[in-house]
């Protein structure tokens, strides 16, 4: 695990990296601009950069392995399969929307396709996901658990008990820290000493790795090596992805404690573009060929904004529903 991937990869891979990311981006930059337009409200964090991690875990792992995130959600709820559409619309807070219009950017889920949520507290989710590879682990199955979050969530209580926990019980989970290096606006300099993150594992013997995030290849090694001990029982692995996030936290957020250098940089690296020169250079698709994928995926995002114009608002009677598991809770009065 690392820098450098020494693991071989199929045409089929690669390419299903590039319509994974593009997906990605594409919709992203469309909610930006709606976001701009106040079609999209309130809190909205953008993926845009990162979407090599997702890309490279949906091919690492198994579509019954669970997984679970912080707030910048959109990537992974799409990577794993959660339609434009239902993702669109659950921006638009409609009915139709992946978690019927109630979530909105923060707290997407889909029980079809294992995503148990964005988590809008930080650090939140990281005993959740702990708890979920634990009920894996007692159930006897060979399933995983990915936990994501970002640096900032690092510096929780939450995690430190987690960790150590997990390690006890030789839970069957993936610790994955997505370091885009700003904690909203406070770069991880500033909150720590340790600037390499993926050196806490240590402190609770969890194998721990520094990985490229900015690779589909490198994140996909990372990831497979790990979710292959976790199903032989070998119990969590910590992976600290470094990545970079091209816009601010949020989209209330201008970004102005970085330079434009700084993000000029990282864009000579930007994966989407590393990942079609390897395609071309490869000879597994031409220019057209991308240029034409490129093409039905905007069609996509297209239609994913026209169906969400078009879909309802959750009946305000909604409002008691999905609160408790019985659906005829004694305690509910309208």
């Amino acid at each position: 695990m690392g820098q450098t991937s020494t693991m071989n990869f199929t045409k089929e891979q690669y390419l299903q990296w590039y319509k994974t990311m593009m997906l990605v981006r594409r919709f992203e930059e469309k909610a930006a601009q709606l976001y701009g337009q106040q079609k999209i409200k309130g809190f909205c964090h953008l993926y845009i950069g990162q979407e090599a991690i997702v890309a490279g875990m949906v091919t690492a792992t198994t579509k019954d392995d669970k997984f679970i995130t912080a707030y910048r959600d959109h990537g992974h709820a799409l990577a794993l399969g959660v339609s434009a559409n239902a993702v669109m619309a659950e921006l638009y807070g409609k009915a139709t929307g992946c978690s019927g219009g109630k979530g909105g950017s923060m707290h997407m889920f889909s029980k079809e396709h294992n995503f148990v949520g964005g988590h809008g507290i930080v650090g939140g989710q990281i005993p959740l996901g702990a708890g979920i590879a634990l009920a894996e682990q007692y159930n006897g199955t060979r399933n995983v658990c990915l936990c994501f979050f970002g640096d900032g969530a690092v510096r929780q209580g939450a995690l430190h008990e987690t960790f150590n926990m997990a390690m006890l019980w030789k839970l069957p989970v993936i610790f994955i820290c997505e370091n885009n290096e700003y904690a909203m606006g406070t770069s991880v300099a500033r909150t720590t000493n340790v600037l390499d993150i993926y050196k806490i594992g240590a402190a609770y013997d969890m194998p721990s790795y520094q990985v490229d995030g900015m690779k589909c290849e490198t994140v996909h090694e990372a990831i497979f090596e790990a979710s292959e001990k976790a199903r032989n029982g070998e119990g969590p692995t910590f992976l600290e992805i470094k990545t970079y996030r091209y816009r601010g936290h949020s989209m209330s957020d201008p970004a102005t404690y970085r330079s434009k250098e700084e993000v000029a940089d990282y864009k000579k690296i930007d994966p989407i573009e590393t990942t079609k020169a390897s395609i071309i250079e490869k000879g597994y698709a031409t220019e057209s060929e991308l240029d034409k994928m490129e093409e039905i995926i905007m069609a996509e995002v297209d239609e994913s904004v026209t169906f969400s114009e078009n879909s309802p608002y959750p009946d305000p009677a909604d409002l008691f529903r999905h609160v408790y598991v019985e659906d005829d809770y004694p305690y509910i009065t309208d």
